[in-house]
């Protein structure tokens, strides 16, 4: 996905920026997204993350595996992109 999506703030942003570069997610997976981020308490740049990781890892938006992602980072106290991609290759949890 590259770097331009640094700048991007939001989760709001993020999945535009995904739509743009034609990964379509359907309205139930953006509901998804954002009842984890709540659920979690998750920051948007972890939670952009997550999303990020899913998809690298699993090729498509897989809810499941987004919570349960999301969830360990939160409780890993994981709060930004590096330390997320440290987390994941460090545990060998997503083959990035």
């Amino acid at each position: 996905m590259g770097k331009e999506w640094i700048n991007l703030k939001t989760v709001s942003q993020y999945l535009d920026f995904l739509d743009s570069k034609g990964f379509h997610l359907h309205e139930d997976a953006i509901g998804f997204i954002h009842y984890g981020k709540q659920y979690t308490k998750a920051s948007d740049e972890l939670t952009n993350t997550a999303i990020e990781l899913t998809i690298k890892a699993q090729k498509e938006f897989d809810g499941s595996f987004y919570l349960s992602l999301l969830e360990t980072l939160v409780k890993s106290k994981v709060s930004t992109r590096g330390g997320a991609i440290r987390y994941v290759k460090e545990f060998e949890l997503v083959a990035i």
